[in-house]
């Protein structure tokens, strides 16, 4: 599927990345060349496959775990402000 240079240009902005000239055209064959090689792979029949997606993480599943914290003096060591025992930062709204 083609990508346009307008389509490539949308994405930039969506994705905050200033692009100009031939890099516009260089960014849309290579996102073509990506989205069809996608949809290559959405056409494989994967039934009766085991893959990765049947796996479950033992970390994102374990229980918690009550555990000592840093001290607050190792946690502050680095920090360019603070104010007691709390980082200090410039506020963003007046």
């Amino acid at each position: 599927m083609p990508i346009s240079r307008d389509e490539v240009l949308h994405i930039a902005r969506l994705a905050h990345v200033g692009i100009e000239g031939a890099e516009i055209e260089e960014l849309a064959v290579e996102l073509s060349s990506i989205v069809d090689h996608v949809a290559r792979l959405q056409e494989v029949d994967t039934t009766g496959l085991d893959g990765a997606g049947d796996l479950v993480s033992p970390t994102v599943m374990r229980d918690d775990e009550v555990a000592p914290s840093w001290p607050v003096e190792k946690v502050l060591a680095n920090a360019p402000h603070r104010s007691d025992d709390l980082f200090e930062v410039q506020a963003i709204f007046d």
